[in-house]
């Protein structure tokens, strides 16, 4: 039998470090036309539509809830965005996995120590206040996690 409790916890250096489910960002062509299904076929709820035009970042979000997980839809707001580039690549669906910590700069230090790399500048703090960083998906086996906490919680 496993124990569940390791998969979400670990110890080191002193530090239990916990890694929650936060999100998960999904790359769409148009929120308009996929926001139907997450909001009638899942039965979930609007609960913010926001758009981030910083450098390198460059979406329309909207945040999804169901009655245990948080989505967010992702629009690319130009052609030429990484979002965009991301859907021209691999199409629309998961696009990153997204783990709340206790503390961002405890979270990094902890893993650099276990040799992760980051793609350093994806870190920053976004217009709702949650501070992320992505971890380079090479440490990851491909998929592209982020890492993030909030500065009023």
């Amino acid at each position: 039998m496993y124990n569940k409790s390791k998969y979400y916890t670990y110890k080191t250096g002193g530090l239990f470090l916990n890694y929650i489910l936060d999100h998960v960002g999904i790359a769409v062509r148009s929120i308009d036309d996929a926001l139907p299904f997450y909001l009638e076929v899942l039965n979930g709820t609007l609960e913010d539509r926001y758009t981030s035009d910083a450098p390198g970042v460059e979406v329309h979000v909207a945040v999804v809830k169901t009655a245990d997980k948080v989505m967010e839809l992702l629009e690319p707001t130009n052609k030429e965005s990484p979002m965009a580039r991301f859907i021209r690549q691999r199409g629309k669906g998961v696009h990153h996995l997204a783990y709340r910590v206790d503390n961002l700069d405890d979270a990094i230090e902890e893993a650099r120590q276990r040799g992760v790399r980051f793609l350093e500048d994806t870190r920053r703090v976004n217009l709702r206040g949650r501070r992320l960083i992505y971890l380079n998906p090479a440490s990851t086996n491909g998929t592209l996690i982020e890492l993030c906490d909030y500065l009023n919680s």
